[in-house]
């Protein structure tokens, strides 16, 4: 009985979410993309930007609001845009990864995105979703309460967004094409910036620091997003702590650290006291590089926070750093946050599970005719799976994955037998498995297959990483939906052992969890939102080589519970 009035509460939530739009509170922009020269690193640099900024534009709206973005493509690039977290109740056309609920705006095009920000509260982004474009087009989307409502924390002076990119000396589409063409990581990006600027650590940046004014004795929240497309991060203020209040746009129980880290992708909202000496205080990110043989950027970047009455001449202190390894560090601050049960927007974990998915996914390799690099000298071309399935996107087909969906013609365009598990059950963890070269399992078959999940189904699913070629920490991104975070843990999943941790009173909430590197991770959520909705890696090179897969989420039991046609202006493959 329950279960049934949890469900009916949901989907009477699905039907507001669609009918609001026509009532809601509309927060209308435009976005012209188009490509602008810019100042970075001694010289002059061509990106691809949304009207003119890096960052992009801010989306300030309130929860229950209407949000309308009218995208017009002045690029030589088609893309798409998706607005990272936004749960898309029964607006599936507004999601944006291309090829999957969209064909990408061409260039010289136009599409407008609708959708309405119900139940999420906090810090969220928004972003290209096709090829590198992410690295610079990009930007913030803050979600206040209604007007009325309060946060459920003390109020705060002020609010500061502080967003994580990253940089290249290059055409970041070039980049991508060579990585992809020769199978062989991208190149290192040059730089990390904050809210666009380098900091005084690289060349011709002394005055490319991010700077912030405090006042002492103030309560300030800092809106925290990895926009970085490679790289996750340990980000610290000198001689101050953090209280995290929110992380993905969903209410935590306040805890107390002195270190955030985040992947790319995610979001977590802090409070910080400026109750230290008036001074100059280093506000830093470090790379956390859980894989070490695999090539990353590790250099700092780093912004100022200046008390009112410092001296201009008074040095900015640093903070101590973790090791740039630390993977204990990592993992604690990933283990410790739970949810704030019974707060605003609160969703209780559902009991019984219809579905039980155990997904592995890594690295691997592929066959040369699978590419278009040809190979040499015996190198066998990087790939990447999710139980032993290598995604490709439905490039050339005449559809879009959600299109093909709605008019129920996906033959050609994807199947539906995407596997519950991993086809051979083995140790994936093993440090010595990529020198077993006789293992069928590193070497994935290309496809484009789904799960279908029946409406209003409970989902739990184990991720369990592998370490063939390199053991990692994947930050996973599931479109469409927020879901808890059960448990997490190192080495492989044990049921018996594992089960028995998770935490079904007030795990965290999140839309992008980071898997521990040689770990794994278990999520639960509802499918309540009916569609097609990619879930993938958010490291910006395995989607490429195909560390994804798409769940097909199946109408409910009547229209207004349905996915709506397509707008007129869709664009077309």
């Amino acid at each position: 009985m329950k279960r049934f009035v949890f469900s009916l509460a949901w989907a009477f939530a699905l039907v507001l979410a669609s009918s609001s739009l026509a009532r809601a509170t509309v927060v209308e922009h435009t976005f012209n993309v188009e490509d602008v020269s810019i100042q970075r690193l001694c010289r002059s640099q061509v990106i691809t930007a949304v009207n003119g900024t890096l960052p992009g534009p801010t989306i300030n709206a309130r929860e229950g609001d209407a949000v309308i973005v009218h995208v017009f493509n002045k690029s030589p690039y088609n893309l798409t845009l998706h607005w990272h977290g936004v749960i898309q109740f029964l607006t599936p056309w507004s999601d944006g990864p291309e090829f999957v609920t969209q064909c990408p705006i061409p260039s010289g095009g136009s599409y407008t995105y609708k959708f309405n920000l119900t139940g999420q509260e906090g810090t969220l982004w928004w972003h290209a979703h096709s090829s590198f474009l992410r690295a610079t087009v990009y930007g913030a989307l803050f979600i206040r309460p209604r007007l009325g409502h309060s946060y459920p924390f003390p109020k705060v002076y002020q609010e500061i967004p502080v967003l994580l990119g990253e940089w290249w000396n290059a055409n970041v589409v070039e980049v991508e094409h060579n990585a992809t063409e020769s199978q062989l990581p991208p190149i290192e990006s040059d730089a990390y910036t904050i809210n666009g600027l380098p900091s005084d650590l690289y060349n011709c940046s002394q005055d490319g620091t991010y700077q912030v004014k405090v006042k002492q004795g103030k309560t300030y929240m800092l809106r925290i997003i990895n926009a970085a497309l490679n790289a996750q991060h340990f980000f610290k203020i000198a001689n101050h702590t953090f209280t995290v209040v929110a992380v993905d746009a969903l209410y935590t129980k306040p805890y107390k650290t002195d270190v955030v880290v985040l992947a790319p992708g995610q979001t977590v909202d802090v409070l910080i006291t400026t109750n230290r000496p008036v001074g100059s205080y280093y506000m830093v990110f470090k790379p956390y590089q859980s894989a070490p043989r695999v090539a990353l950027n590790g250099n700092l970047t780093r912004g100022v926070i200046t008390y009112e009455g410092a001296t201009s001449a008074a040095k900015p202190i640093m903070p101590d750093l973790p090791d740039q390894t630390d993977t204990p560090t990592a993992h604690k601050f990933y283990t410790n946050i739970t949810g704030l049960a019974g707060g605003p927007h609160w969703v209780p974990v559902p009991r019984h599970v219809d579905e039980h998915m155990f997904i592995t996914f890594g690295l691997s390799f592929t066959t040369c005719n699978n590419f278009s690099g040809g190979c040499t000298d015996g190198q066998r071309p990087l790939s990447a799976n999710m139980n032993n399935e290598s995604f490709v996107l439905p490039r050339g087909r005449g559809a879009s994955m959600l299109e093909a969906f709605y008019f129920n013609n996906v033959s050609h365009v994807y199947s539906r037998d995407f596997p519950n598990q991993p086809p051979v059950v083995f140790d994936y963890t093993r440090p010595t498995i990529t020198r077993d070269t006789s293992f069928a399992f590193q070497m994935a078959p290309k496809s484009t297959k789904v799960k279908v999940l029946k409406f209003n189904s409970t989902v739990e699913i184990v991720l369990q990483n592998t370490n063939i070629i390199a053991a990692e920490n994947h930050p996973m991104h599931i479109h469409g939906y927020n879901f808890h975070v059960l448990a997490q843990g190192f080495g492989n999943y044990n049921a018996t052992r594992d089960e028995p941790k998770f935490n079904l009173v007030n795990p965290q909430i999140r839309n992008t969890i980071a898997v521990p590197v040689g770990g794994w991770a278990v999520v639960r959520f509802q499918a309540n939102n009916p569609g097609v909705w990619l879930v993938h890696c958010h490291l910006e090179t395995h989607l490429p080589w195909g560390l994804a897969m798409a769940f097909e989420v199946e109408n409910g039991p009547t229209l207004s519970l349905s996915v709506p046609p397509p707008p007129s202006n869709l664009p077309k493959c």
